[in-house]
């Protein structure tokens, strides 16, 4: 990497680069802000405002920390961000997470209950956009986690800028920014931020994946090469999603209950096509889903060869019933599981 290169990685952002941040969601009615005070998501604050301020209007900018109750500098953390919110003239909230905390999977728990609590205030107060302060660096690690799971495409296509949930869009206009350019920003800014030491536990994967980072570098599998990775798969995915929507429509099949497709064309299509029309199928009529890709996989591999062999064949999976005869696969509800039935 040049010095030039070096240097821009490293730089505050700039007022002039704010519209290409947040003007995608100029006609929002609300932005709810998530902010944890850490300097990812107090620069999230920071450069919102500025944003709203450079235009004159916009949408009402609403900020939320969730205190989690897993330190005990916490709750103080969290007045830090509603005085620093309180400056900048926009209103802010805290959400506790109540109730017993689990002594495994502390991470994944308090992220869900961190989107729950989220979710219900963007109810509450009628925002339709949700806004996290995702990086570049945070994208390469979903990347390199991901790929220890082995996941599929749509897994690899790692974080998405933009995604629908229920009743708001989840925003993360940072995606493409390194942190260091964010951590810059602060510090320019003279800005205060939190630090959450178990952001450098190595007994949570996160921090252990961070410090594979600069061995990885190292190599040339850096940050920015992963999130291109990802935005190139994400790509892919889309348009994948796209024809197996194409390919499911013109092998549909006419039946009063659930999805049906004409058996011999669903078998003449690509793999990777026939997958996402099945586990597309099963994730709608079924009730457990979504569905796990290994078991759709799996699911598929059974259809096909009963299908070579000539063969019916009827299956569970996710609250689904699959069904396959010489001319047609059926999927269905499935009907309420009898005690000891395990499905696939």
């Amino acid at each position: 990497m040049s010095k030039s290169a070096s240097a821009a990685e490293q730089a505050p952002v700039a007022d002039k680069e704010l519209s290409a941040l947040f003007d995608d969601f100029s006609k929002s009615r609300k932005l709810l802000l998530a902010v944890s005070g850490g300097p990812d998501s107090t620069v999230l604050l920071l450069l919102a405002a500025r944003w709203r301020q450079q235009r004159g209007a916009g949408p009402l900018l609403i900020a939320a920390t969730v205190d989690h109750g897993l330190r005990a500098a916490s709750k103080k953390e969290a007045q830090a961000v509603a005085k620093f919110a309180a400056k900048l003239g926009v209103p802010h909230r805290i959400l506790e997470w109540k109730g017993k905390k689990p002594k495994t999977g502390v991470p994944e728990a308090a992220r869900d209950a961190r989107y729950v609590l989220l979710a219900g205030l963007a109810k509450e107060m009628g925002a339709d956009v949700l806004m996290t302060a995702h990086t570049r660096d945070d994208q390469a690690e979903t990347i390199l986690h991901r790929i220890g799971r082995g996941s599929g495409i749509s897994g690899l296509g790692g974080i998405r800028r933009m995604s629908k949930r229920d009743g708001y869009v989840l925003a993360r206009p940072f995606l493409d920014l390194p942190k260091a350019r964010l951590v810059a920003t602060l510090k320019k800014a003279r800005v205060a931020f939190a630090d959450d030491p178990t952001n450098r536990d190595p007994k949570f994967l996160r921090p252990r994946l961070r410090k594979l980072a600069p061995v990885l570098a190292k190599e040339g599998i850096d940050a920015a090469k992963l999130a291109l990775m990802a935005k190139r798969l994400a790509r892919a995915d889309t348009a994948l999603d796209v024809l197996a929507g194409e390919a499911a429509f013109a092998l549909r099949q006419d039946r009063e209950n659930g999805k049906s497709f004409e058996a011999r064309g669903y078998f003449l299509m690509p793999e990777e096509i026939s997958l996402r029309m099945l586990r597309s199928a099963i994730d709608e009529m079924g009730n457990e889903g979504p569905a796990e890709l290994a078991k759709v996989e799996s699911l598929f591999e059974a259809l096909a060869a009963a299908y070579r062999e000539g063969e019916p064949l009827k299956r569970t999976l996710a609250g689904a019933m699959v069904m396959l005869s010489d001319a047609v696969l059926i999927v269905a509800s499935a009907p309420p599981r009898k005690s000891g039935r395990t499905p696939l």
